[in-house]
């Protein structure tokens, strides 16, 4: 999502909603550290309505971006910085609401918790906070080349419809996915 933002609407905007996508990671790593994670698992209602909400959000997000106007979209030209804001809060939500993650974390971070090491819920938080950060620079350097590439893209006048609508059929087709996935 991080790429597919960073080529339709510029640098900017791509690393912003990178930036959202990474900081959606602390509030797995909140409910990880609490163990809402494992009661999420263990309860396939709740799991199953975490994904119809997710797989919901990439469609809407992909109905958007299919309706979108689209032409071409330069560095520098990109959105007011409102814009910007709920760029970030659409990442920030996407990323938060993605079963997919919720299950990543559940799976990645206790295999690096040491019972001996202490508090396993302090070493979860930690490991969250590191993979946050590492996240921040992935998704940042994904937005901003992504940005870039974009740009060189855009210089064809057709091709941000066209980019617009590609991205909006792969959110909905992902959301789909998501939706109907076991």
């Amino acid at each position: 999502m991080v790429l597919s933002m960073g080529m339709s609407r510029g640098r900017r905007q791509g690393m912003m909603f990178g930036l959202g996508c990474a900081l959606g990671c602390l509030s797995h790593t909140v409910l990880a550290t609490l163990g809402v994670g494992a009661l999420i698992k263990a309860s396939p209602m709740a799991f199953g309505a975490l994904k119809l909400l997710g797989g919901a959000y990439l469609i809407w997000l992909g109905i958007g971006a299919l309706r979108s106007r689209g032409g071409a979209r330069v560095e520098g030209a990109g959105l007011p910085d409102e814009s910007l804001g709920k760029l970030f809060t659409k990442g920030l939500f996407a990323n938060s609401i993605n079963p997919k993650v919720v299950l990543f974390f559940l799976s990645f971070l206790p295999q690096f918790v040491v019972a001996e090491r202490g508090d396993a819920s302090w070493q979860t938080a930690q490991l969250g906070l590191l993979f946050t950060l590492q996240a921040v620079v992935v998704f940042g350097l994904l937005g901003y080349f992504s940005g870039a590439v974009g740009a060189w893209i855009n210089r064809t006048p057709s091709a941000g419809k066209w980019m617009d609508r590609i991205a909006g059929a792969i959110f909905v087709g992902l959301g789909l996915r998501l939706i109907v996935a076991r």
